[in-house]
Formats: C-alpha cells, sequence, structure tokens
C-alpha cells in the first residue's frame, strides 16, 4: 500500500474518532418521559381504563396487583399487549372499605383479624394505629414469603414483566423491607429503580380535583420540563357503579377522580401538546435499553 493511501486512511480515522468524541460529550437534549398507571388488577372498570390509556393514550408502563380479584383479566389483557410494559406492584395492604384481598401464602402477622391485609400502611387522621401494618408485630420471613409469591405469580403469567413498584409506598415501611426488595429485584432480575437512575419524579402543576383541572395542570407541567427523564403516576379507572362502591374513609369520590385520569391520559389536547414539544414517551424497560 502506498504511503499516501497510508496516510490518507489516517485521516480518515482520526476525523471519525474526533466526531464520535465531540459527539458523546453534547449534552443531552432529549425530554424523555414515563407515564405509568397503578393498581391494574383490583377492579374490571381499572383493567379497561388501564388498556385504554395505553391503547388509546399516553400510558407506557402499568402496575399489576397480584394479589386482587381482577389479577386474571389483568394477565389476559397484558399477554394480549405484550408492547405493553408491565410492573408488579407489591401489594402488602387492601384499604378499600368494600372491596378486600388477602395474602397469597399464610401470612397472620400481614393481617387483620378477618384475614385481610390491614388498609394502611402508616396511620392517618382516619385510620388508627390498629388498622395499620407498620404497627403491627409484623414478620419479615412472612413479607419475605409473600413479596416472592406475588412476583413468581406474576413472571409466571406476564412475559413483559421488567420490574418492581410498591402498592401504597410499602417497601418503604422499613429499612429491611426495602433491602429485601432491592435483593428480590436483583434475583428475579426487575431492578429497575428510575430514581437511582437519574429519572426525577414530576406531578400536577396546580389543582387536579377534576378532569379539566388534571389536564391543564398537567399540561403546566409539560410546558415546564426541560431536557432528561421523568415519571409520572396516576390511578385510571372508569367512573361505573363497580367504581362508584370502591372507597375508603378520607377518599370517597374514588370513580370520578379516576375517570378523570383516565380522561388525562387519553385527551387529544396533552398528545398534541407532547408531540409540538418532541417529548419522547417511554417506559421502564426502555431506561436499561442501550438508546
Amino acid at each position: 500500500m502506498k504511503l499516501q493511501h497510508l496516510y490518507f486512511l489516517l485521516l480518515l480515522f482520526i476525523c471519525y474518532t474526533t466526531q464520535l468524541f465531540a459527539q458523546s460529550r453534547e449534552p443531552d437534549k432529549r425530554i424523555r418521559l414515563i407515564i405509568r398507571g397503578d393498581d391494574m388488577g383490583c377492579s374490571h372498570a381499572v383493567n379497561e381504563a388501564c388498556l385504554a390509556s395505553y391503547r388509546q393514550g399516553i400510558m407506557r408502563s402499568v402496575e399489576v396487583m397480584a394479589p386482587t380479584p381482577w389479577f386474571p383479566e389483568a394477565t389476559r389483557m397484558l399477554r394480549e399487549n405484550p408492547d405493553l410494559d408491565a410492573g408488579i406492584h407489591l401489594t402488602l395492604t387492601s384499604e378499600w372499605t368494600n372491596l378486600k384481598w388477602r395474602p397469597l401464602t399464610p401470612s397472620p402477622s400481614l393481617t387483620d383479624k378477618e384475614g385481610y391485609f390491614y388498609p394502611m400502611i402508616w396511620p392517618n387522621d382516619h385510620y388508627g394505629p390498629e388498622q395499620a401494618l407498620s404497627q403491627q408485630p409484623w414478620k419479615l420471613s412472612e413479607i419475605e414469603r409473600e413479596l416472592r409469591a406475588q412476583i413468581e405469580l406474576a413472571v409466571q403469567q406476564i412475559p413483559q414483566v421488567s420490574h418492581l413498584t410498591a402498592h401504597m409506598g410499602c417497601t418503604g415501611m422499613d429499612e429491611k423491607i426495602k433491602a429485601l426488595v432491592e435483593k428480590l429485584a436483583q434475583e428475579y432480575k426487575l431492578a429497575i429503580f428510575p430514581e437511582a437512575m437519574g429519572v426525577q419524579q414530576v406531578s400536577y402543576q396546580g389543582p387536579h380535583q377534576t378532569a379539566g383541572e388534571k389536564v391543564a395542570s398537567f399540561v403546566k407541567m409539560l410546558e415546564s420540563l426541560t431536557p432528561g427523564t421523568y415519571y409520572f403516576l396516576d390511578h385510571p379507572a372508569y367512573d361505573t357503579p363497580e367504581v362508584r362502591a370502591i372507597f375508603h374513609t378520607g377518599y370517597e369520590a374514588v370513580a370520578a377522580d379516576r375517570q378523570g385520569v383516565t380522561d388525562l391520559f387519553t385527551s387529544p389536547k396533552v398528545r398534541n401538546i407532547i408531540r409540538k414539544k418532541g417529548i419522547e414517551l417511554i417506559s421502564y424497560a426502555d431506561l436499561v435499553k442501550k438508546p
């Protein structure tokens, strides 16, 4: 090979590597947003609203509760929609007055006298210490056995499960439980923790009681986003007789409130703003995929 050819190839190589180095130093100008819907499995109307929020809307990850009564329908829907990212919404409470669920495993330290999960994790103005799991003599061994059962049931039924999340913040109840969940996430290869990956949680910016307020406050939040990765979560459902019968003290207008979330997640106005602003809708699973 002639010397000038070698010189030319060397020059090409230098130009190429210089360009790659420059690109690697350029700031990432993308705005990426995870829209997450929680509590799939707890009712038929929730399942249908979650599916609509994905098919006709902006939701890209959904959280499924294994001990709940409509879990079988939820798993069928997810198998029929394999591109909808799913998380296992680890569950240690049963908060609704007219709708209850029990552990999948024998767990007397986690249940009330009727055998249901306690309504709350922490005491509040409406539910005292006797109805809060954190105030009971819970056993870590029973929590581990129960969470393993929920994970194993879900991964058997839902091929696209990618991560774990916590219903009502149950995994933050104690540092030992947090460590346990981190261990289980690694063991079952479901370790996607957005905050540990630099993802920021965002919420409504303004009032969000009605559907109209939700849309307006969500749009305000969208318009404030700067380059980075974010996640937003809420609870879709439909305002049906089934959901109108679901409530707990201090949160009675569940059906109207969660219909508003579905309206938000499927809003053409919201989709148009996301498109105009160039926001990339992603899922939890996308966080571990190479760009």
